[in-house]
């Protein structure tokens, strides 16, 4: 089986959809599948018709010119129409058997054009809406104008794929209430390469000495910082929880478009030496990191896009076999059994984070049992191979049904 992956963006960027994309190569060709790869033209610094990356070989789209490819909306049209062409070209030298388009629907509607021309299945994989994305990042207003034509260009696509993948219940949810039928829906959620983690323990006393948190309790945050993420929300918290405890400090590891305003409330709040920015490591060197923070806290925002999609860093953490305290928007709800694997506290309210956090830090008999709850529900429910397996019953039925019609 030969399946042609068209994304949004892949290495060398590092993101939590480009390692979604790798898992999911990595179990499809352990499956014993041919997996081919194109990149739209939105892939950064990338000039090179093809490129290989890690060990990866990835085809790229030119970046749209003229003027089209400047203006607003025209740009979005440039997208797709540079994209349609360039996987026109692709799949006449890999001829696969199944189209498999990944967020936005950027991606979609070139894999339909094509997919359609061709007969070739079309299978579209939604991992979050990025019209909503769009509300939080400030390029769009919700429900306005350019927010209503990129709903409708999804919803025109998704009446019109062959079948549909995302991954999770909140996600299928708004699927269906458009109109799609279930059956054409299956969730394939986000998962962890378990191997990759181990419940050490054990701290690097250097590297807590390096970053000012030897004989501390650390609480952290790891990942991108987005506004949605509600970090601003753990360092209104931080004051009253300095109170209860003077030794707690936050470590937040990564970097993104929130990080001059949180360093500017750090020191607002007089926080200076008690919250500790990174910056952004290296993949390979975060799991040492992991192993430095107590508590990892998910203090996500309340709006469509956090109660719609799963994050998959709580996943992660669990795996390492951290303490997980989340807000209670729909996608931790996903992941996070209140008391069982973890902990949940009402989203936006800092007086509840700084509570939930507190009693947790005060109730260390009950961490052991936390720690080992979630990373059985990562093991059991949460792994790649498992996830990834779900796609083999859609790509048989849908070249079934071409076998059938030809």
């Amino acid at each position: 089986m030969r399946i042609l992956h068209i994304l949004d963006h892949s290495l060398p960027l590092h993101s939590g959809y480009t390692f979604r994309t790798l898992s999911i190569l990595k179990e499809q060709r352990a499956l014993g599948w041919e997996t081919f790869h194109l990149t739209g033209s939105k892939q950064e610094n990338c000039t090179a018709p093809e490129e290989v990356v890690d060990g990866w070989h990835f085809y790229r789209t030119a970046e749209a010119k003229g003027v089209g490819g400047r203006l607003p909306f025209l740009n979005q049209i440039a997208v797709i129409d540079t994209l349609t062409h360039r996987l026109r070209e692709v799949v006449n030298v890999v001829k696969p058997d199944i189209l498999h388009a990944h967020s936005p629907v950027l991606n979609a509607i070139p894999a339909l054009c094509i997919g359609r021309k061709l007969g070739i299945p079309v299978v579209y994989e939604v991992r979050a809406f990025w019209e909503d994305a769009a509300v939080d990042h400030g390029t769009s207003r919700e429900w306005g104008i350019r927010y209503r034509l990129t709903r409708g260009l999804e919803s025109h696509a998704l009446k019109r794929v062959d079948a549909i993948t995302t991954i999770c219940e909140g996600l299928r949810g708004d699927i269906l209430a458009r109109g799609i039928r279930p059956e054409k829906v299956t969730v394939i959620p986000n998962a962890v390469n378990v191997e990759s983690f181990s419940i050490s323990n054990t701290r690097d006393g250097q590297l807590a000495e390096d970053l000012g948190v030897a004989g501390k309790l650390v609480l952290g945050f790891i990942g991108s910082f987005y506004a949605y993420e509600g970090l601003g929300i753990l360092l209104q918290a931080l004051p009253e929880m300095l109170r209860s405890n003077p030794d707690i400090r936050v470590l937040l590891i990564g970097g993104g478009p929130q990080e001059r305003e949180l360093k500017d409330m750090a020191n607002q709040l007089g926080l200076e030496g008690k919250v500790v920015f990174t910056g952004r490591v290296p993949h390979e060197q975060v799991s040492r990191y992991y192993d430095l923070i107590d508590v990892l806290v998910y203090p996500r925002l309340p709006m469509r896009l956090t109660n719609l999609v799963t994050p998959l860093k709580p996943l992660e953490a669990m795996a390492q076999g951290r303490l997980v305290v989340a807000s209670d928007v729909g996608g931790h709800l996903e992941l996070i059994q209140d008391g069982k694997t973890g902990v949940l506290f009402k989203a936006g309210d800092t007086h509840a984070l700084a509570s939930k956090v507190l009693n947790l830090v005060s109730r260390r008999d009950l961490w052991p049992g936390l720690r080992d709850a979630g990373r059985i529900f990562v093991e059991i429910q949460r792994n790649w191979p498992a996830s990834v397996a779900r796609y083999e019953v859609i790509y048989k039925r849908l070249l079934e049904e071409k076998n059938k019609n030809e």
